[in-house]
């Protein structure tokens, strides 16, 4: 579990917090369940109607793996594949089928047993690609979502500022009350904006890095099961992939 969304969230909300304190209020003043209702609730309601049922459902099912979700270390895949190629070099690709048993990696297993049953090479790269490409527009589903969602709660947080203002202007013959009843009126807004900047948008960004990650991992994996069918040197196999890799994001020992 990668905990930078977690603390990311804790820190943008401890410093709302806060800064509520600071101002000598108290977190139950912007707590008020008719503006919160009708951000949350709205906004919801107009990112669905923007889109399907489906969508909705799937990416409220990705908001967990966005807090959970670690993408393989691209060191222990190009550390199988290079195993796999010194393998498949000295007894031949069929003897890798207990190998393929042993993978955890479902896009690698069912490349490698690919690969064992002679699948052509530039038809096995048409397959992972394709999945590559499924993939990455299943999780633009999820992410888009959200960012739909952040797009909207500041319009509606304004709509419920206006609501509330005319619910102040029909209660003009009670000043006392006045400021109280402003000062309500624009917690809609801050909810929306709020919403929006600290939850939605960070939880789209989140869901879309980790799809840009694991994509990337699944062609570094598609072009090792390439080479480890090609017969290609393992040495060289493990430089070529490391050379794919960002730096920065391989252990030392491995870029050694």
């Amino acid at each position: 579990m990668d905990p930078a969304s977690l603390i990311g969230l804790v820190i943008a909300f401890g410093a709302i917090v806060g800064a509520i304190y600071i101002e000598g209020a108290t977190p139950m003043s912007v707590l008020l369940p008719a503006p919160m209702l009708l951000v949350f609730v709205a906004t919801f309601g107009a990112t669905l109607a923007g889109g399907t049922l489906r969508d909705a459902i799937g990416a409220l099912k990705a908001v967990p793996g966005a807090f959970t979700r670690k993408p393989t270390s691209p060191d222990d895949s190009i550390d199988t594949i290079v195993s796999l190629a010194e393998r498949a070099r000295r007894e031949g690709l069929l003897a890798l089928e207990d190998s393929a048993r042993e993978i955890e990696d479902e896009f690698l297993k069912s490349g490698l047993r690919s690969a064992i049953d002679g699948t052509d090479p530039d038809d096995l790269r048409t397959i992972l690609e394709d999945r590559i490409h499924s993939k990455r527009q299943s999780d633009k589903t999820s992410y888009k979502f959200f960012n739909d969602m952040g797009g909207y709660a500041p319009t509606i947080g304004i709509v419920g500022t206006v609501v509330s203002l005319v619910h102040v202007l029909e209660n003009l013959a009670e000043p006392s009350e006045l400021g109280h009843m402003i000062a309500a009126a624009f917690v809609a807004t801050l909810w929306g904006i709020a919403s929006a900047n600290v939850m939605w948008f960070p939880i789209a960004n989140r869901l879309k890095r980790l799809s840009d990650l694991e994509c990337a991992q699944m062609e570094l994996v598609l072009e090792g099961l390439l080479s480890v069918q090609s017969g290609a040197n393992p040495r060289l196999v493990g430089e070529r992939l490391r050379s794919l890799v960002p730096a920065g994001a391989l252990r030392l020992k491995a870029a050694a």
